[in-house]
């Protein structure tokens, strides 16, 4: 397994990660102890904790973001591409990714968290935007 492949399925593991240790953490506790019916989790509005709604939203923002970092990823061996400054790129997509799926869950939404957020999002899409270019131009 390449470095490259390495980061999309530690992003894929991390999308998984979020789901279970929020949304399921949250609704199984609730169902196995007779808090809650498996039905009274609307999927329109989330009902909770401001953690579980933020990890909710979290999670959703894996699951948008996971389908164009894979198919960036799956494009690489088709342009036999595989630098230390591809992998490079690729690690740092996963650990901004990690950073910005944290501080949306662990922290309320205040204008800097907001922005340390949206930080790591704009830094993830320059990330894929210079694969994109690497991969396309060698």
């Amino acid at each position: 397994m390449t470095l490259l492949q390495g980061a999309l399925l530690g992003f894929a593991l991390w999308t998984l990660a979020i789901l279970t240790l929020t949304v399921g953490v949250h609704r199984w506790s609730h169902i196995l102890t007779g808090r809650a019916r498996i039905h009274e989790f609307p999927a329109d509005a989330p009902a909770g904790p401001d953690w579980y709604k933020r990890g909710t939203r979290a999670h959703l923002n894996c699951v948008e973001n996971l389908p164009v970092f894979s198919a960036i990823v799956l494009t690489a061996p088709a342009a036999a591409q595989q630098t230390p400054l591809i992998d490079g790129l690729a690690i740092a997509f996963l650990g901004f990714r990690i950073a910005q799926s944290t501080t949306h869950i662990a922290f309320k939404e205040t204008a800097r968290t907001v922005s340390i957020r949206f930080s790591c999002f704009m830094l993830q899409v320059a990330i894929m935007i210079a694969l994109v270019v690497l991969l396309w131009w060698r």
